[in-house]
Parts: structure tokens; C-alpha cells; sequence
């Protein structure tokens, strides 16, 4: 049948569930999930199962991390999050018993294959790099969360257009950033991620968990949370050429309400089935409360309060624009439906899905604000994006080695492609690497 073969993945051998679901969130993907990945409701990593139940509070990367991933098939994110070996010896004693039945996932971490072998390079180049980098992320985080009050307060105190506009900047450049820092252990940075109205447990499962692991695929779910607006699978099935192009037309609509949106959808979730809301929900109401009390009188709070709404609209703007032209979408990239590379390691798999941008390599500030050295944080997310440039030679030896290559184009170069990818409807039949 016809929509057995459109319903086909490419990384998968079933089509995933939380896909045929009414309304598209976090929980539904991970219980969808757990009733794909043949974990036999405990943990899975390869053909092993694991109970980690008594381990959860005792994780070093915080409870979250194993508490929400019960009942999935967690290798290939054991693998991307966590780079020494000690890891893999430690769990050996919480295994109770050989899987039941094959994985469904057809990507590899084969001991001799692309991604295991940069990572031993990895592991022994990070002993010897300079670490003076990430303190100097540290820095630009504080810097752009105390702009992003500052601006504020001066958007509600002098009633300024310019201010406001660069508050909505400084916010979106926070929540940015901040993303650098909820791939790894619990810290007091990544709560600033929710200054957006957004979430950074719900993007740790969306983000860090789905995408960052099955990036354009059907299991990706940053890109079925944009669907039917935007959507980049090329596939008739989910948008017809015709609806395709309207998307130029509400996609700017889309981008300034996209973080309204997150906040909406998780709450009415949570009226209409299960909570999904955190106390930490609310930090995003500091910035209309510094906005009042910082402009001594000089503004009302329902006018602290629409300046916020306006900051957050511009924010959101500001984030969808460099974020959905960041790394992934272009018809040279490869997205579900397109032919698979023949050698199926998961570290090869996650340079297809990339392009670089080129342009931002110059800057610490830029690459951490704008998504950048994107392939080296795909492959190893939990490292700061300010040691990852002193990784550039030995992923340029290990590509070579295995027939990969990275790509680079500028912002515009990826505007373009990203829309061109809008209005894709047929699959690349050229395999990546395969250079015909």
C-alpha cells in the first residue's frame, strides 16, 4: 500500500507511534516511544536491559536524564552523553537480562566505525586542550541575561522602541545560549532557557533526546512540533506542494508566535490530560516584575506586561530565524525519504544532517548565539561549544578516513536552502558519500 511505503523511515524499522497522535507534545512522543523501542519497560542500551531504578537519584547528570527515558532504548544518547569509559563499566552491575528482541534502530556504533573511533581521539585531545574557554562562555551568559533585563527595564522606564527591540535580541541570544548548558549535568544556567517560555526539561526530551539523536527523521521531534505550518519532510503525504508554498507566507506568523506556542501547548496538555507544567514555568513573569519595579513608577504593569509580550514576540522571531537556518534544512541535506548512506554509523549519519555555518567560526560570541560548530555539538553535546574548535583536526582526520565531509555555507546561503527545503516534495535518490 501506498502509505505503508510513505510511513517507511529511514533510521527505523517502524514507523514511530506518537506520530499518529491527535496533538503532537513531549509526553506523547515519549510514550509513543516507549511503546516502540522494545525496552520491556526498563532501560535498553544495544541488546541489553537495564533497571537504573535505584540509580536515578544518584545519577551525576542529574535524576531527570534516567527518570524520563524508562522504557526506551537509550544507546545511542548513552553514547553521545558520555565520553570517558568509565560509564559503560559502572552500569554492567544494573544489567538483568539480554533484550528479548532486535533493536528497531538500523544505525550503528560499531567499535571500528566513524563515530567510536573519533571519540577515542576525542577523549584523548580533550586531556591535553586549553578548558580557559569555558569560563568565557560562562561570561557571555551573564552578560546577555543581565542585557536582556537591562533592556527591558529601559523598554518600560523611557517607553523605547530601540530598547525594546534589543531586549527582544538579548532574550533570544539568552535562550540561545543557555541551550549550551541543558545537554549536561544540572546547573542554575539552564533555567534561564525558560525565560523564552519555553522549557528546558520538555526541550531536553525534544531537543536533546530526539532530535539531537534522530535528527530530519520521523523520530525528530522538532520537526513534527512544526508541522502542518512548517514542514521540511519531503513528502506529499504530510504537505502537498500548493500548502508548501503558503508556508512562505505564514511562516513570519509562525516565527513570532513560536514561543507563545510551546507555553500554550504544554498548557493545555495539562488541563486536557496530563501535567506537564514545573514550577520553574514561571520564571518567564521575572521579566515583566524587574520591567515594573526597575522603572520606579515611570510604567504601569499592564504596560510592563505588553512590552514583555512584544520583547517575547521579537525574541521568538529572532530565534526561529537563526535557529530553523542554523544547520539542518536544505535539499543537499538529508531528510527522511532520502536515500540512506551506505555505511549506516550513527556519528556519519548526524555530519548528513548538517550543513556548518562557515561564517560564525571566528567568534566564541557567534557560534554560541547562533547555533554554531554545529556537526562537533551534534556528535558530543554535552562538551561547552568553547572547547569544540580545538576538536576541528582530528574530525577532519576521522572524516577522511571514512568518506564523510563537512559542509559549510554562510546565513543566507542557508535562509535559501531552508526555504527550498519547504517546497521539497521528492526524496534525493543520491545516498550521502556516495558521490554520484
Amino acid at each position: 500500500m501506498v502509505i505503508d511505503t510513505w510511513k517507511k523511515s529511514g533510521i527505523a524499522t517502524k514507523f514511530p507511534t506518537y506520530r499518529n497522535s491527535s496533538l503532537v507534545t513531549v509526553h506523547s512522543w515519549q510514550t509513543g516511544k516507549r511503546q516502540d523501542d522494545e525496552a520491556e519497560g526498563l532501560w535498553r542500551i544495544k541488546d541489553s536491559i537495564y533497571d537504573f531504578t535505584s540509580f536515578i537519584d544518584k545519577h551525576p547528570g542529574g535524576p531527570f536524564w534516567i527518570r524520563e527515558t524508562k522504557g526506551m532504548d537509550i544507546t545511542e544518547a548513552f553514547e553521545a552523553h558520555h565520553l570517558t569509559t568509565a560509564p559503560e563499566k559502572m552500569i554492567a552491575k544494573y544489567k538483568v537480562r539480554d533484550a528479548a528482541k532486535p533493536r528497531i534502530y538500523t544505525l550503528t556504533l560499531h567499535e571500528d566505525g566513524f563515530y567510536k573511533t573519533l571519540k577515542e581521539k576525542v577523549r584523548e585531545q580533550l586531556k591535553t586542550i586549553d578548558k580557559t574557554p569555558k569560563r568565557k562562555s560562562d561570561l557571555i551568559h551573564l552578560g546577555i541575561l543581565l542585557s536582556t533585563y537591562l533592556f527591558a527595564v529601559a523598554s518600560a522606564k523611557y517607553d523605547s522602541l530601540l530598547a525594546l527591540i534589543l531586549a527582544g535580541v538579548a532574550l533570544c541570544w539568552t535562550v540561545i545560549v543557555s541551550h549550551n548548558y541543558f545537554h549536561r549535568r544540572d546547573n542554575w544556567q539552564m533555567y534561564t532557557f525558560n525565560l523564552g517560555m519555553m522549557n528546558f526539561c520538555s526541550w531536553r526530551i525534544s531537543h536533546a533526546i530526539s532530535h539531537h539523536i534522530y535528527p530530519n527523521s520521523y523520530m525528530d521531534l522538532e520537526l513534527s512540533m512544526f508541522e502542518p505550518l512548517l514542514c521540511w519532510v519531503p513528502n506529499p503525504h504530510i504537505k502537498t506542494k500548493a500548502l508548501r508554498y503558503v508556508s512562505w507566507v505564514t511562516e513570519p506568523f509562525a516565527y513570532a508566535i513560536a514561543f507563545f506556542l510551546q507555553m500554550g501547548t504544554r498548557i493545555f496538555y495539562s488541563l486536557r490530560h496530563a501535567n506537564i507544567m514545573y514550577w520553574h514555568d514561571l520564571l518567564p513573569l521575572t521579566i515583566p516584575l524587574v520591567m515594573y519595579y526597575g522603572s520606579t513608577g515611570s510604567a504601569t504593569l499592564l504596560f510592563c506586561v505588553r512590552q514583555w509580550l512584544a520583547m517575547t514576540s521579537i525574541a521568538s522571531f529572532a530565534f526561529c530565524v537563526i535557529g530553523l537556518n542554523a544547520a539542518h534544512h536544505d535539499p543537499e541535506i538529508y531528510h527522511e525519504g532520502d536515500a540512506n548512506r551506505e555505511d549506516r554509523d550513527w556519528g556519519l549519519f548526524q555530519v548528513d544532517t548538517i550543513i556548518d555555518r562557515g561564517d560564525l567560526k571566528w567568534s566564541q560570541f557567534l557560534v554560541l548565539t547562533h547555533f554554531g560548530d554545529h556537526v562537533l555539538h551534534h556528535l558530543f553535546p554535552t562538551l561547552d561549544h568553547g572547547l569544540l574548535p580545538a576538536l576541528y583536526p582530528v574530525l577532519y582526520e576521522t572524516l577522511d578516513q571514512f568518506k564523510g565531509k563537512l559542509r559549510e555555507c554562510n546565513h543566507i546561503e542557508h535562509i535559501i536552502g531552508q526555504h527550498k527545503q519547504l517546497l521539497r516534495t521528492e526524496p534525493n535518490p543520491r545516498a550521502p558519500g556516495s558521490g554520484k
